[in-house]
């Protein structure tokens, strides 16, 4: 390598500050006159999303900390099973509905509990918007599904009829 391009952390990088943190850790160290604005290129850390904190107490079982993300898997898992028992008869829009009511309540889970556990994987408005958009599609798709839809949306028809022919 030539000269100055060192990847080594220069010695002041390396001094701890007042809080016992050295000063490439701090989150909000202002720039030093001649030092780098840059990130450092090791990441030593990553936050933990909001309310991924545990769901119940420490003492509790695993699976009483992450009651909200089970019981979303298990009505998952249910919708599945239905599916997959009849593929080809009118439960498979059952199983489906399940599927997006479960995706839909997990939204609900993350907006109204301050801590879901793993049920929080990115910001909340982020978890909120993901899991609430999928549901409502999932729903609204297997109610529009033929044969015989439950739901009939006449423009989408039209749509249809229009790009076929």
């Amino acid at each position: 390598m030539g000269a100055g391009t060192s990847h080594e952390p220069s010695k002041d990088a390396e001094q701890p500050s007042a809080e016992g943190e050295s000063a490439a850790d701090a989150p909000s160290a202002p720039a030093r006159a001649g030092g780098s604005r840059r990130f450092p290129s090791v990441t030593r850390d990553t936050a933990r999303p909001e309310g991924g904190g545990r769901a119940a107490p420490r003492d509790a079982s695993a699976p009483a900390r992450q009651w909200p993300l089970l019981s979303v898997l298990v009505a998952v898992g249910l919708g599945l099973l239905i599916v997959a028992t009849e593929p080809f008869g009118q439960a498979f829009r059952i199983g489906l509905i399940i599927i997006g009511a479960a995706l839909m309540a997990g939204a609900a889970l993350r907006w109204t509990l301050p801590s879901v556990g793993m049920l929080a994987v990115r910001s909340r408005f982020t978890d909120i918007s993901t899991y609430g958009v999928l549901g409502v599609a999932i729903v609204l798709l297997s109610l529009m599904a033929q044969p015989r839809p439950w739901l009939n949306v006449p423009f989408l028809e039209d749509a249809v009829h229009f790009t076929v022919r």
